[in-house]
């Protein structure tokens, strides 16, 4: 298996902070935090980055609110701040661990999505029903606060095959512990 040992200086890359910053604010530019964090864009991923290589870096709080999608959910968003490091993350370690990915997962990987999903869905669907000549079923379900349910213990774990950057180790463990304080504040 292979090993991934300098991954830091990727994520704290100024350049990659920056592409973070681009591909993070698509869709967002209406938003007041994300207009506030790009009014001081450069301050910010410089604090930021500075954070991070001195190790003073401490993942911020989450603000709840409700969607409906079509049901009503509670969400948690990250700072813009935090979010950005998560796609800075996200850059770097997403060719590490996709190829181990099966191949009909679709959501939060490039070149796939929801559209994809549901086109391997249809194929799938032809195939089984052969060509819509039997019936076939397809059961679609959402696990109950999937998130918060996870064994962060046995996810670092398994990060930990794979990474062997104790600084990004530290970082992915305050990220990912940091929904654990979102669990006591509900």
């Amino acid at each position: 298996m292979k090993v991934y040992p300098n991954l830091f200086e990727k994520v704290t890359a100024l350049e990659n902070l920056l592409v973070a910053w681009e591909e993070f604010k698509v869709g967002k530019t209406s938003k007041e935090d994300v207009r506030r964090f790009e009014f001081n864009l450069e301050e910010n991923l410089f604090a930021l980055r500075d954070d991070l290589v001195s190790n003073r870096y401490r993942h911020g709080k989450y603000t709840p609110f409700y969607i409906r999608d079509p049901k009503q959910r509670l969400i948690h968003k990250a700072t813009v701040r935090d979010r950005v490091l998560h796609h800075a993350l996200f850059r770097v370690l997403s060719p590490v661990f996709d190829p181990t990915f099966i191949v009909n997962s679709f959501s939060c990987r490039l070149g796939k999505g929801v559209h994809k999903g549901v086109a391997s869905l249809k194929n799938g669907l032809r195939k089984v029903s052969r060509n819509n000549t039997r019936i076939c079923f397809a059961l679609k379900c959402d696990i109950q606060k999937f998130f918060q349910s996870v064994d962060q213990e046995i996810l670092m774990r398994v990060i930990t095959r794979k990474l062997k950057d104790e600084k990004v180790l530290r970082l992915l463990e305050q990220v990912i512990s940091s929904h654990g304080l979102t669990r006591e504040r509900e």
